[in-house]
């Protein structure tokens, strides 16, 4: 346990309590976090300033064979894009979520087609033929609004390079596009008009303000000015006008305006953006744990909001203010390494909350995209043979041959992934989360939630990999656009937790159709959980959820024994108050268990077809396929075959239960095989172990 200890104190992960809602968590010396990974200067910081060197990026161009023939392949794309015209006043942009297929959930592919003009469908990878609707038509404009506001920059960099006023022109009169009709498109949510929503608005507004800061010495000072009162200005306002709260979206919102304040040299306005109640700093200081991770617990929101940063941090380094945001990037970096520790031996990271797909660490291309702030070893590697325009203007440097300062270095490394941290046992107390590793075995589980942001009912829940076989994970969700996510992905039958009356955790109201973005005044707070346990030797955790639904308490117990997972999971009625002694009780609802595995099922003999599994349940079973059915009274076994590895797979209920089998929804528009144990409430205990054969 001193050993453990002392490496949580290396690592940086130290266990506080909750924040306040002004407190944030405490992230003791974070510039000593995490630091086998880090790359550190000669005054032992782990973070640079951003930098920018036209001429030498012009003398690499001349001299370099590789540099002239990328610069050829960049001029043929902007030429080719800005050949004719590309976008319209008439069009006005939709949610980048809502490209799916309703079939399956699959992601339709954009091309640049018109819609309706040039092609009369849109496609999939498995759906060929995805009619066009004005949702999916809002959503192609969407990406090709986006495409053409980052052509902007391309063409600005390319004259800043060049010296070819053919681009600067183009460039130009795009802004001048945007700023003349920017109030002509009706405001749609939250005041956004040019996209769908302000986070849009926030990530455009960035390219749309080094697009400016690019063309300095081409525009006059009145154009530039008139962009601004026509643009800038109302874009602010929106943008200040709401995610008044600790979000990834007012990360992007905030780093947006501060990078416009930066530009147009408004020290208020910069103030604003990094000082105030829910600025920069607050947003750092407040969202992220002591365990540096986001607070709305996807591990994918991690690169997201450094992403949302990262820009903002090159522009202060450009703007030579980068030394006042010193604390602000180290926490950043932080956030962006510290999956790499809780990552699975397969590589895969655990995806609690609504992440799409699931993510693996390291993502050296994600950390290598950083590499002018952060310097790492992974991500400088990443980009050594990289040519773009980071890379041309902002060329990386070979990694310090210092190395990491003396007596940081991590105690465990990975045999299979040298210079990587092997996963150990870790409670993450302040963002509600453990890992056990123990021989072959590690799982991940998710006791509580800190935020209603992003959240789904999955408290409890868990996953677990055998050496680099994955046995059950979760799976995220689809798109928001697809009926797959408030309709399964956020609902409890989609993980392994309890279930009671056939749903899972209560969050409290969803409220409107796009409940996963916040209320913008206070957030509401789904249970935190109670930790009861936590032991890293032997391997052992077990939390509860007091309300997990109206009247019931569930409880989890996860414990490797040996070379078997054992796992046990109990739900019970709380008594009725004495205030509501007087109200009718609550009749019993049936209690039940899903677990979702991620091998073949061999079934014994007894299950048969059930075609009437979904009836008079809850709205996710419908996606539930091929229902079969068996009775079992104490005890069901049966062999699970995950790849080369086979494990029996035991399940124990006092008394009668219902066991199902079904192929259920994956990772979209992939599918698995689940399992769903019922029983008569009003309590019960389940109690299912994993072992190897």
């Amino acid at each position: 346990m001193r050993h453990l200890c002392i490496s949580a104190l290396l690592l940086g992960l130290f266990v506080s309590p909750a924040p306040s809602s002004c407190a944030g968590y405490a992230k003791p010396d974070p510039a000593r976090a995490f630091p086998d990974l880090k790359i550190y200067d000669v005054a032992g910081r782990p973070w640079r300033v951003a930098r920018e060197d036209w001429d030498g990026a012009r003398h690499r161009i001349k001299t370099e064979r590789a540099w002239s023939h990328w610069l050829a392949k960049e001029r043929a794309a902007v030429d080719r894009w800005i050949a004719k015209p590309r976008d319209r006043v008439e069009w006005a942009a939709g949610w980048s979520h809502d490209g799916v297929s309703p079939k399956d959930g699959s992601r339709l592919l954009w091309t640049e087609d018109v819609p309706g003009e040039e092609v009369e469908f849109f496609r999939s990878s498995t759906d060929p033929r995805v009619p066009i609707t004005p949702k999916t038509f809002a959503w192609w404009v969407v990406n090709l609004r986006g495409r053409n506001v980052d052509t902007m920059v391309s063409a600005a960099q390319l004259y800043r390079l060049t010296g070819d006023a053919r681009y600067a022109a183009w460039a130009a009169g795009q802004m001048d596009f945007y700023a003349d009709n920017y109030l002509n498109w009706a405001p749609v949510r939250d005041g956004a008009r040019l996209f769908w929503q302000t986070l849009t608005e926030a990530t455009n507004l960035i390219k749309f303000v080094e697009t400016v800061r690019l063309l300095d010495d081409y525009v006059a000072p009145a154009r530039r000015q008139r962009w601004r009162e026509q643009f800038f200005d109302p874009e602010v306002a929106v943008l200040n006008g709401n995610y008044q709260n600790v979000h990834n979206i007012a990360c992007w919102q905030r780093g947006a305006v501060a990078q416009v304040a930066l530009l147009f040299g408004d020290d208020a306005l910069w103030h604003e953006a990094i000082e105030g109640a829910h600025g920069i700093r607050a947003q750092l200081r407040e969202g992220v744990t002591s365990d540096y991770l986001w607070h709305e617990q996807s591990f994918g929101y991690n690169g997201y909001v450094v992403s949302a940063l990262h820009s903002l941090f090159v522009a202060a380094g450009l703007h030579g203010r980068a030394d006042t945001l010193a604390d602000e990037m180290t926490i950043a970096e932080n956030l962006l390494l510290s999956p790499i520790y809780y990552r699975f031996p397969n590589g895969q990271l655990p995806n609690p909350a609504d992440s799409t797909g699931i993510g693996t660490a390291p993502n050296t291309k994600l950390i290598g995209s950083f590499y002018r702030v952060f310097p790492t070893t992974l991500g400088l590697t990443a980009v050594a043979k990289q040519r773009d325009w980071n890379t041309l203007l902002d060329p990386p440097a070979p990694g310090s041959a210092d190395g990491p300062p003396a007596g940081l270095t991590g105690s465990g490394r990975d045999a299979r992934a040298p210079g990587l941290p092997a996963p150990i046992s870790r409670n993450l107390e302040t963002t509600r989360m453990a890992i056990l590793k123990s021989g072959p075995w590690q799982v991940f589980f998710h006791y509580g939630q800190l935020t209603r942001s992003h959240s789904q009912s999955e408290a409890l829940n868990f996953s677990a990999a055998y050496g680099e076989t994955d046995i059950t994970h979760d799976a995220g969700t689809a798109g928001y656009g697809s009926p797959l996510h408030r309709g399964y992905f956020t609902r409890g039958l989609a993980q392994n937790v309890p279930l009671v009356g056939g749903e899972g955790q209560d969050l409290g109201p969803l409220g409107e159709r796009r409940e996963w973005i916040v209320e913008q005044a206070t957030p509401l707070s789904p249970t935190r959980g109670e930790l009861l346990e936590f032991s890293a030797q032997p391997a052992r955790v077990s939390a509860a959820q007091p309300r997990y639904r109206r009247d019931t308490r569930a409880q989890r117990t996860l414990a490797i024994e040996g070379n078997t997972l054992v796992d046990t999971v109990t739900v019970e009625t709380i008594p009725a108050s004495p205030a509501a002694s007087d109200a009718a009780p609550n009749p019993p609802q049936p209690v039940g268990l899903a677990l979702h595995l991620q091998g073949k099922v061999r079934l014994p003999e007894a299950f048969t077809s059930d075609p009437a599994f979904a009836t008079g349940r809850p709205e996710p079973y419908q996606f539930w396929h091929d229902a079969r059915r068996a009775s079992f009274r104490d005890r069901a076994e049966f062999d699970v075959a995950c790849g080369n590895l086979v494990l029996r797979v035991t399940i124990s209920c006092p008394g009668d239960f219902t066991l199902w089998h079904a192929s259920t929804p994956d990772v979209p528009p992939t599918r698995r095989e689940s399992l769903y144990l019922e029983t008569k409430g009003p309590s019960a205990t389940f109690t299912t172990t994993f072992s190897p054969k």
